[in-house]
């Protein structure tokens, strides 16, 4: 592809032009042969537009709707190629920051102390996160028993936003908060990214973490480096644990289940992680200030002086035409009714 002047994104449309020929060839042999079609041995030629209901196109004008056709044909193709002659240079910056979100899917997580639930003020976290960052590569985790990635890290928070509606505790099936495993798979995440980025793990949830050799996990995460920070989502007050079926989680002696805020733990766990606590607040308080938190420490820098050209496309200047063009095929016709005249 040539670097300036008119060239077309894809130039392998144009081959699309060498349909004009066989159906050139395919209507000139048609209007030869025509006469001795089998229908001609059923019917005089004169009757035959009463029992088909179409008729025979005389040679000028079957000719003439070739030559609107093959125009038409050919003005779309060469838009789907792509033409383009102009382009703007963008320079490329890479964010020295990731941050892998592990977000809480286990059962407690929809209790309603805060309204409408901790897991829909927890998805609302995470996209006021997406709303006001601006230098930091983000990845998702969900866990419960079981850690899944949901998007590994990456600029486009769009990917990240377009899941986000679908994730809830219905999405596992054995329930807990088994919150080592989601550590490893952020730590796997983190491992691939720029060694000179800055690495950090938020964790959304309202704690009630029992793990075995949990704090050591954490500490060993921080000698390398990776921050933890802690997004609490809860109320210390707490409220039953919603079922299935509109009803609250029983216990042995068919009490409901509470869950509540874990503060000290999850304040514990932070510092531990050699990060900071907060909690979840209808403002953009706290998602801006984790923000800055995971940005510390680490560089937006240019890529090496690399630079994206970014082509203007112009194919919308042969569509437009062609479009209306097309307009008048559209056109439909009343069926007029025994002995009415148009």
């Amino acid at each position: 592809m040539p670097e300036t002047g008119f060239h077309f994104a894809s130039p392998w449309w144009l081959l699309g032009l060498l349909l004009i020929f066989p159906v050139g060839a395919w209507l000139r042999r048609s209007k030869i042969y025509g006469h001795i079609a089998r229908i001609n041995r059923y019917a005089d030629a004169h009757l035959l537009p009463h029992l088909t209901g179409s008729r025979e196109l005389d040679s000028g004008e079957r000719w003439r709707k070739f030559k609107r056709w093959a125009l038409l044909w050919a003005v779309l193709v060469v838009a789907m190629a792509g033409p383009r002659w102009d382009f703007t240079e963008i320079q490329l910056y890479t964010p020295g920051a990731d941050m892998v979100i592990l977000l809480d899917i286990s059962r407690s997580m929809e209790v309603a102390d805060v309204q409408p639930s901790r897991m829909t003020r927890a998805r609302q976290e995470i996209e006021d996160l997406i709303n006001n960052n601006r230098g930091v590569r983000l990845g998702l985790v969900a866990f419960a028993s079981v850690a899944h990635v949901i998007t590994p890290i990456t600029e486009d928070g769009q990917t990240i936003r377009s899941v986000l509606p679908s994730i809830s505790s219905d999405l596992v099936r054995l329930q807990g908060s088994r919150l080592r495993q989601a550590l490893e798979r952020a730590d796997t995440l983190l491992a691939g990214q720029p060694k000179d980025s800055q690495h950090s793990i938020l964790l959304i949830s309202d704690g009630d973490f029992v793990e075995p050799d949990l704090d050591q996990a954490i500490q060993s995460l921080s000698a390398k480096g990776v921050r933890l920070l802690v997004l609490g989502v809860g109320t210390t007050g707490g409220g039953p644990v919603p079922g299935h079926s509109g009803r609250f989680l029983m216990d042995g002696r068919r009490q409901p289940v509470e869950s509540k805020l874990d503060e000290a733990r999850l304040k514990q766990l932070a510092a531990l992680g050699n990060g900071t606590y907060i909690r979840a607040d209808f403002r953009d308080d706290d998602t801006t200030r984790l923000l800055q938190l995971a940005a510390e420490g680490g560089q937006t820098k240019a890529a090496s002086d690399e630079r994206a050209r970014v082509w203007n496309e112009r194919f919308y200047w042969l569509l437009l035409p062609a479009m209306l063009a097309m307009l008048p095929a559209f056109r439909r016709y009343r069926t007029l009714a025994p002995g009415e005249h148009r």
